[in-house]
């Protein structure tokens, strides 16, 4: 399950996974960005925020997740990814060749700095 929250004036996406993503989570996710992307162009920021990455639920959510990083990537400047877990903190390096947007990674009580640095022009 994904919690989100859209800050509409900043153009940023916060994702809260709180258990295995679903597939269903992806599908509600493109209901809250696309309308947004279509009015504004794209997301300034996209900024997931969990101290463990919690999976996914079966192969059809993983599924789910990669359509829409394929139909959103193209459509997001920058993606923070704020955690201490070991498989998103590399995520960063693997990414970066695949998506549009620029990736970072920072440590998990930094939710603060990620925020400044995906409304940066940097």
């Amino acid at each position: 399950m994904i919690h989100s929250e859209l800050l509409r004036d900043r153009g940023i996406l916060i994702i809260t996974p709180e258990g295995p993503l679903q597939q269903s989570d992806f599908e509600t996710l493109a209901e809250i960005v696309d309308p947004f992307i279509e009015t504004q162009g794209e997301l300034h920021g996209l900024l997931i925020y969990t101290e463990k990455f919690p999976g996914w639920s079966d192969f059809a959510a993983l599924l789910a997740h990669m359509k829409f990083v394929k139909d959103h990537h193209q459509h997001v400047a920058k993606i923070a990814a704020v955690t201490d877990s070991g498989f998103l903190t590399i995520m960063p390096s693997i990414v970066g060749h695949f998506v549009h947007a620029q990736v970072r990674h920072f440590v998990y009580g930094d939710k603060q700095r990620a925020l400044e640095w995906l409304q940066s022009t940097e």
